[in-house]
């Protein structure tokens, strides 16, 4: 299988879902090699750098693409398999942004506290190790963590010609920074608009479930997927499917709806999967899901709630695509 490999320089980033031409039209079995730079575009790279100096808000998240898809139409169902998620770059920043975060004030939890301090940190890649050093800015400490790889940033163009910031989580994906979006996962869109103008980036080289501070260590990735398209069928939010877990994705304020949308998803999605009662489904679910907190900074909050396929019997999600891509990506 050949793989498409696209550099995108900084004017051909897109900055939101929806309301960009496409970036180049593929077809159904495409497998991309993208490379995609960090939320901050690249200009946080020493400790000195602080973001209320150096980061543009209008252009944070850079995404590459969008890429239409040949046949895609409303209410398909567009599948992203991740093959590979490499660093691109020997360093990763994180920063605390004024008045941004989970334990801030920010624009929607006002207080009248002072901002917490702009501050930057700079996460080394040892790429023999397969780490990222943490060293503390006003302590004495240094840690070792190991690179886990995964994409902030996975969404196609909202309906209704709507246009979303790249920090945005919604129905469509967009900023959901869960740590499930790494290589091994497939991920299922529904198509909104024609072509499904899909688009990744916002990688990262690891980051904690709910990206506490507002950031993860951000770095410029080069990520490996296969690219497939279902007709009909379009689920209602993100879903994810690895091989150990079905997985669905809510994003909202306050969190607990951002669960409640994951939870009634996967209770429709074991209802395809195992023909349950949605009253069944609702019951087992209470039993087995596990509900990692995505992102609790975004403009919408995310939850991922999980089901282990080894408590369950064996089901197919989509005719099996998801073995079938994890075939296709062992030949790359």
């Amino acid at each position: 299988m050949d793989v498409v490999e696209i550099v995108p320089t900084f004017e051909q980033y897109a900055f939101t879902f929806g309301g960009v031409a496409p970036f180049r039209r593929i077809t159904p079995g495409t497998a991309l090699r993208l490379w995609s730079d960090d939320a901050f575009c690249g200009v946080l790279r020493s400790t000195k750098d602080l973001a209320s100096e150096k980061v543009d808000l209008r252009f944070v998240n850079p995404q590459t693409g969008p890429f239409y898809v040949e046949g895609a139409e409303p209410g398909d169902t567009l599948a992203l398999h991740f093959v590979a998620m490499e660093p691109a770059r020997d360093w990763g920043a994180s920063a605390a942004i004024p008045f941004f975060g989970g334990l801030t004030s920010t624009d929607r939890v006002a207080t009248l506290q002072d901002p917490l301090p702009d501050t930057t940190w700079i996460y080394e890649l040892d790429r023999a190790r397969n780490t990222v050093t943490f060293a503390a800015q006003h302590s004495d400490l240094s840690v070792e963590l190991p690179v886990e790889p995964m994409l902030g940033t996975v969404g196609v163009a909202p309906p209704g010609g709507e246009v979303r910031s790249s920090l945005v989580p919604e129905r469509f994906g967009g900023n959901m920074d869960t740590p499930q979006m790494r290589p091994g996962t497939t991920c299922f869109l529904g198509v909104n608009v024609e072509g499904a103008l899909f688009s990744i980036g916002d990688g990262h080289y690891r980051q904690g479930e709910g990206e506490a501070c507002g950031t993860a260590v951000e770095g410029a990735m080069t990520t490996t997927l296969i690219v497939e398209l279902i007709k009909g069928r379009a689920p209602a939010w993100p879903r994810l499917e690895d091989d150990a877990h079905w997985m669905t994705v809510g994003s909202s304020r306050p969190l607990e709806d951002a669960w409640r949308i994951g939870q009634v998803e996967l209770v429709r999605w074991f209802g395809e999967l195992y023909g349950l009662h949605p009253m069944d489904a609702y019951q087992l679910l209470s039993q087995i899901t596990e509900a990692p907190i995505a992102n609790v900074v975004d403009a919408n909050y995310s939850a991922v709630l999980k089901a282990r396929k080894s408590l369950l019997p064996a089901a197919s999600a989509y005719g099996g695509l998801h073995a079938e891509l994890r075939q296709r990506a062992a030949t790359l």
